[in-house]
């Protein structure tokens, strides 16, 4: 049916799908409820097989004596014909080769001194503080919160502190 309507409408540049639909409608008059659907993947079918050309949105009948059309893009190498005699070298396995164990094995390099003066790269170790802390001959108040060994102030965020609540004295003359 549809190479049929490609031939009655006889168009130059081919038909699209909507006047392929319409002249099915028209020649075979009641067609099912899917006709659009089916007729999509029908002509998908025979452009994919080679029995349409799907060529700027038309189809059309292919011409045996056109050359083959292209894609966009770069064309691919040709090939080179292999003789029929000649073997194939057998193909390299993916991933890293194993290491050979006949191998010898490589000679360690000395390390050359760098000119470094001795000291450990990088920021110093932090220094331990004293445990009894400084102390300056007054007396420390404690907190609510309560101290860590070793530093000068706790942790975190120090306590809200509540403003003391005086009672209202009322004054009567």
């Amino acid at each position: 049916m549809i190479l049929s309507a490609i031939e009655a409408l006889n168009e130059a540049n081919g038909c699209n799908k909507t006047s392929i639909s319409k002249y099915i409608e028209s020649k075979y008059g009641d067609l099912p409820a899917g006709h659009t659907a089916l007729l999509s993947h029908h002509l998908n079918r025979m452009k994919d097989t080679g029995e349409l050309v799907f060529w700027k949105n038309n189809y059309m009948k292919p011409d045996p004596n056109a050359p083959p059309r292209r894609g966009r893009g770069r064309p691919p190498k040709p090939k080179d014909p292999l003789s029929p005699g000649s073997d194939l070298p057998p193909a390299r396995p993916r991933g890293r080769p194993p290491k050979d164990p006949n191998a010898p094995p490589k000679p360690v390099k000395p390390k050359a001194a760098t000119g470094r003066s001795g000291k450990p790269r990088g920021r110093p170790r932090k220094m331990a503080r004293p445990t009894g802390g400084i102390t300056t001959g007054t007396a420390t108040t404690t907190s609510a919160v309560p101290m860590t060994a070793g530093s000068g102030r706790p942790r975190g965020r120090p306590p809200k502190v509540k403003a003391a609540t005086m009672p209202e004295v009322s004054v009567q003359n």
